[in-house]
């Protein structure tokens, strides 16, 4: 057993293009983050819609700035 190296006669198999290489390498790279991000979720739709509703609300929050003055205040005695 050792090293396999075309016969004398044969040529290399063609390599693929740079740019096809890296095109397959760019949809493996999304296919495996589209795995991970699914994986153990039985209803990947609804987690999705509940992530954009979360994120939805933050950012209505961010954006409204701080409560006025007439808000709750929590007193201790």
């Amino acid at each position: 057993m050792g090293l396999c190296f075309p016969c004398p006669g044969e040529s290399a198999p063609p390599t693929p293009d740079l740019e096809e290489k890296r095109a397959k390498l760019a949809e493996a790279a999304e296919r495996r983050q589209k795995e991970a991000a699914s994986r153990g979720i039985l209803h990947v739709q609804s987690v999705q819609e509940k992530r954009k509703k979360k994120e939805k609300i933050e950012k209505q929050i961010a954006t409204s700035g701080p409560p006025p003055e007439g808000g709750l205040r929590w007193t201790v005695s």
